[in-house]
C-alpha cells in the first residue's frame, strides 16, 4: 500500500505549492491579544520505540478553538514512514491554514507484532498526550483524521470504536480498506489480497475481522466521513468502498464518496486535483 506517496507528490507538484515550514519552533504565550506565532516540533517522542514520535504544526494566530488535523501514513500496517505526507501537510498548511497538524509514526508490524491493538494504542496515546498539552500548544481537543490505505483503515477505526469522548468531529479515508469479513478478501486466492488478511494473523475468527473493520464498527453517531477509492486497486476491492458507502448511508452518517472507476492505489492529474477539491470543502466544512 504504498502507491500514493507518489500520487501525493505529483499533487503538490502540479499545484505549484512550496514548502513554507520552518525550523523555527518559537512561540509565544498567549497574553494581551499578541497573537501566537508557527511554530513547530519535529520528532515528539510519546514512547520508548524509535517510531513513536509525531511532528506538530502549530498555526500563527492560533487559538483554543484551533482545530487539529492528524495524519496518518500507510505502507500496509508494516512499512511506511510519516515523511511520505510531507507533501499532503504542506499541501494543507496553504490550503487549511487555520489547522493545526499533526503527521505520526506508529509502531509498525512484524511476524511477533500484531498492528492490532498495537497501533490504534499508539494513536490513543498521542490524542491523550494532545489533550494533556492542549494549553501549551493553544489547541482545540476536536480533530480530524486524514489517512491513507493502512493509515486509512487505522483513522476510521480509531475514530468509529476508541473516540469515546467525541472529539473526531470527521474522517477522511483514502484508499482505506474498510470490512475484512467481506468475501472479496476471504473467498480471494489472490496473494496480494490474502497477504492482507494474514498482516493480522492467519489463524482470525470472524468476531475478531469484524472487531478491526470500520465497516462493523461505524454507528450512527460516527463522525462525518468522506471516502475515496479507485476501481481498478489491486489492493482494496471496490466493494470496500461501495458497501462503506452504504453503510454510512443506513446510519444517516454524514459523508461523501468518490469512486475513480479507472484508478488504481493512489491516481495522478484531474483525478488527484479533484480529491483535493473534495477533500478541502470537506474538511472546512466539517473541521475549521
Amino acid at each position: 500500500m504504498k502507491t500514493f506517496k507518489y500520487t501525493l507528490l505529483l499533487l503538490f507538484i502540479s499545484l505549484g505549492i512550496t514548502s513554507c515550514s520552518s525550523d523555527d519552533s518559537s512561540s509565544d504565550d498567549p497574553q494581551d491579544g499578541i497573537p501566537l506565532d508557527f511554530r513547530q516540533e519535529l520528532n515528539v517522542s510519546y514512547g520508548n520505540d524509535s517510531d513513536q514520535v509525531f511532528d506538530v504544526y502549530l498555526p500563527e494566530g492560533r487559538t483554543l478553538d484551533t482545530k487539529v488535523l492528524i495524519l496518518v501514513h500507510g505502507g500496509g500496517w508494516t512499512s511506511g514512514d510519516k515523511s511520505e505526507m510531507n507533501p499532503l501537510k504542506d499541501l494543507i498548511r496553504q490550503g487549511l491554514s487555520d489547522l493545526a497538524i499533526v503527521n505520526i509514526n506508529y509502531r509498525l508490524a512484524d511476524e511477533n507484532n500484531s498492528p492490532y491493538p498495537m497501533q490504534i494504542d499508539d494513536i490513543t496515546t498521542i490524542i491523550n498526550l494532545l489533550k494533556n498539552n492542549q494549553n501549551d500548544y493553544v489547541i482545540s481537543d476536536d480533530i480530524g483524521f486524514l489517512g491513507t490505505s493502512a493509515g486509512a483503515h487505522l483513522s476510521m477505526l480509531w475514530s468509529y470504536a476508541f473516540d469515546t469522548e467525541s472529539h473526531v468531529k470527521m474522517v477522511a479515508s483514502i484508499v482505506g480498506p474498510t470490512n475484512f469479513t467481506d468475501p472479496a478478501y476471504l473467498e480471494s486466492e489472490d496473494l496480494l489480497l490474502l497477504e492482507t488478511l494474514e498482516t493480522f494473523g492467519i489463524d482470525t475468527t470472524t468476531a475478531y475481522l469484524e472487531e478491526i473493520s470500520p465497516y462493523h464498527q461505524v454507528t450512527a453517531s460516527s463522525p462525518p466521513t468522506i471516502l475515496f477509492n479507485g476501481g481498478e486497486d489491486p489492493l482494496i476491492p471496490i466493494s470496500q468502498g461501495v458497501d462503506m458507502e452504504a453503510k454510512l448511508m443506513s446510519l444517516g452518517v454524514t459523508h461523501q464518496f468518490t469512486l475513480y472507476p479507472n484508478a488504481g492505489h493512489g491516481w495522478v492529474g484531474i483525478e488527484l486535483l479533484d480529491t483535493w477539491t473534495k477533500l478541502k470543502a470537506f474538511t472546512e466544512t466539517h473541521l475549521e
